[in-house]
């Protein structure tokens, strides 16, 4: 009797809670912040959509490279403006794809709309369909980014 009881709590305490997943895919998730050139973007992508999957969040791609003014314009905003940050953080599992001569990430690249300027956002469901793909250019206002225009976008995008 005691070996069944043991059996059946250890079961129940195996079991997920409504809505959960019986465990977290993978390692814990480790936030790509910089426009590395030596990273794997494919594998960056998988493993932000695995953390979307488990988070209900949205991956927001943010193509762009360290040679880029406006990327880091948009970057320092988003660290600057506590309100987007917290929004961004709560809503999106957000990656660096990098873009640059010494690596374009063309193969990662060619599944998305093609990109005119940088930085280009791209907002992915936690399956990684495309949800949108965003011009920045649309977000600035004078020499940076508006973050009403910012907090506009993520909020149209977010879950």
């Amino acid at each position: 009797m005691k070996s069944l009881c043991l059996i059946l709590m250890t079961f129940l305490l195996s079991v997920p809670a409504p809505g959960q997943s019986a465990q977290r895919p993978g390692a814990l998730y480790t936030p790509v912040t910089k426009f590395d050139p030596a990273r794997d973007a494919a594998k960056d992508i998988r493993d932000a959509l695995a953390e979307a999957a488990w988070t209900n969040r949205r991956v927001l791609l943010d193509v762009g490279g360290e040679w880029c003014i406006w990327c880091k314009r948009l970057d320092s905003l988003m660290v600057r403006d506590s309100t987007l940050s917290a929004y961004l953080a709560a809503n999106y599992v957000a990656i660096k794809v990098n873009y640059s001569r010494e690596n374009k990430n063309e193969e990662v690249l060619s599944r998305y709309p093609k990109i005119k300027g940088y930085p280009h956002l791209f907002v992915l469901d936690a399956e990684g369909t495309l949800l949108h793909s965003q011009d920045t250019g649309t977000l600035e206002k004078g020499k940076g980014h508006d973050p009403e225009k910012v907090m506009e976008f993520l909020k149209r995008w977010a879950p």
